[in-house]
């Protein structure tokens, strides 16, 4: 019974291991009569990591170079704000991901589910 235990995946608060900064899509005059996007910090907010596994869509993005991931995050007034056109950074690794999808998965508001890929171009 321990080895069952110990097997299952961490749930709830404490799962929520990493630091990750979400930033907002900003467009500001670049001084010549043009527009340049760039990306602000809004918040940070504890989140996990998840890499998804099988399928085709999946093996055919690592193979592209990308890893999508699946990233929980507690839903809040600020987090429920957070769109595709929005990205991640996760605070200990550096690393940016592009946001593809925000879903209440469990219909309560208690977390929110985001798809999100590494190594993709944005």
């Amino acid at each position: 019974m321990e080895n069952r235990q110990m097997s299952r995946k961490r749930s709830g608060a404490g799962s929520l291991s990493e630091r990750v900064a979400f930033l907002e899509p900003n467009e500001h005059d670049d001084g010549y009569g043009g527009v340049t996007t760039g990306y602000v910090d809004r918040f940070c907010d504890a989140a996990r990591l998840q890499p998804r596994a099988g399928g085709e869509s999946v093996q055919a993005a690592r193979l592209a170079g990308t890893q999508p991931y699946t990233m929980i995050v507690r839903s809040s007034s600020q987090t429920r704000r957070v769109t595709p056109a929005w990205r991640v950074r996760n605070e200990r690794s550096g690393k940016t991901y592009n946001i593809r999808a925000v879903a209440n998965m469990d219909e309560r508001n208690a977390y929110l589910e985001i798809l999100v890929v590494e190594g993709e171009a944005g």
